[in-house]
């Protein structure tokens, strides 16, 4: 059961405007495909409904593909939904009924959990406060898919992230107390990583991980396994050959990742992360296991676990439903031809300019 927005992300819209650009990189995805793709075989290994799981011409389930992530469902299961792990099939009808209204027919965009909250709380109307950049309409949005779960978190098994720990609540007070401090962006630097599009860090689940910019393509070999974001083009390229993490001293935006295979399953481990990559206020000591596993001719369950002892008092384990998709993964381009940092930081001026303005007349 699927309820959708019929839009496009905005990167899936600008390719049009910059062909020269979108050359370039068809290029890359053609030169990607040569060296990192190898073709797919099937084996004699159905479920019940007769699927058979492909499998790439050195005997590894083929995972390659443009898999979109676009769930409604919830990081975290929403409070009202307490003791409900999973929706009726008459409260899953009513729900995607609801975002249809609130969603169907354009207007504000809900990022993240926007959707699902809006749609459980029966509002009349939906408006977005946006504050990094401004409202967006659901043009900027792609189809978003219900399930009759209530949150992808499945351990701890109440669907809510775990507690934090006296340091990860100092984090999170002091990470607001910068916010309030410095609301006003006196350049480039005051703005996150994401809006100067730096990287959008690993992992993105939750959040802005799905219906916005959420296509992800993999490219396989017998040795290596390339993750290509959409969102800031990130590109993760991960060896299968059971080399060594890096040295400890190293760190780095997406951390390490090292992949080996368990059964039919790719677990991909990374490590190593900066202290500046802050998923959720994660530290250095952020450690990574993600697990991809093809369930269908269309379907990848993508299951990720969390731990960081210095934030959480214990790991915490989500699973997103990946589906695949004929689209094209486009160039993103962030700020090729895009306004909105100018835009920002000269609202900012703006509002100073008349401030002191204001100041002198009294």
């Amino acid at each position: 059961m699927i309820w959708a927005i019929t839009a496009e992300p905005r990167c899936r819209q600008q390719w049009r405007k910059r062909m020269p650009k979108t050359l370039q990189t068809a290029f890359f995805h053609f030169l990607a495909l040569a060296i990192f793709s190898t073709p797919s075989i099937g084996i004699a290994q159905s479920d019940d409904s007769g699927w058979t799981l492909p499998r790439t011409v050195d005997g590894q389930p083929d995972l390659q593909g443009v898999w979109a992530n676009n769930s409604a469902t919830p990081l975290e299961r929403p409070d009202e939904l307490a003791e409900k792990a999973t929706l009726s099939d008459e409260e899953l009808a009513e729900l995607q009924q609801t975002a249809e209204r609130l969603f169907g027919d354009g207007g504000d965009a809900a990022f993240a959990d926007g959707v699902y909250q809006a749609a459980l709380g029966g509002v009349d109307d939906y408006i977005s406060n946006d504050g990094g950049s401004g409202n967006y309409s659901t043009v900027w949005m792609v189809d978003r898919d219900f399930e009759s779960r209530t949150s992808l978190i499945t351990d701890p098994s109440n669907g809510k992230l775990p507690p934090l720990t006296p340091h990860g609540e100092a984090q999170v007070s002091a990470a607001q107390s910068r916010r309030g401090a410095n609301p006003v962006r006196d350049g480039a630097e005051d703005l996150s990583r994401q809006v100067r599009c730096i990287t959008y860090s690993v992992p993105r689940v939750g959040g802005l991980g799905a219906g916005y910019n959420s296509y992800y393509q993999i490219f396989q070999s017998k040795d290596y396994v390339v993750l290509y974001s959409e969102m800031i083009h990130d590109s993760r390229v991960i060896p299968l050959a059971g080399s060594a993490h890096i040295d400890d001293s190293i760190r780095q935006w997406h951390g390490d990742s090292r992949g080996h295979w368990e059964g039919d399953t790719l677990v991909v481990e990374t490590t190593n992360f900066s202290p500046k990559s802050l998923y959720r206020g994660s530290s250095e000591k952020l450690h990574l296991v993600e697990r991809f596993t093809r369930v269908g001719a269309d379907s990848l369950h993508y299951e990720i676990t969390v731990a960081d002892p210095t934030i959480w008092t214990q790991p915490w384990t989500a699973m997103a439903p990946l589906t695949q998709t004929d689209d094209a993964v486009y160039e993103y381009a962030c700020h090729e031809g895009n306004i909105g940092m100018a835009g920002i930081l000269s609202g900012t001026r703006a509002e100073e300019r008349n401030a002191a303005v204001d100041s002198g007349s009294r």
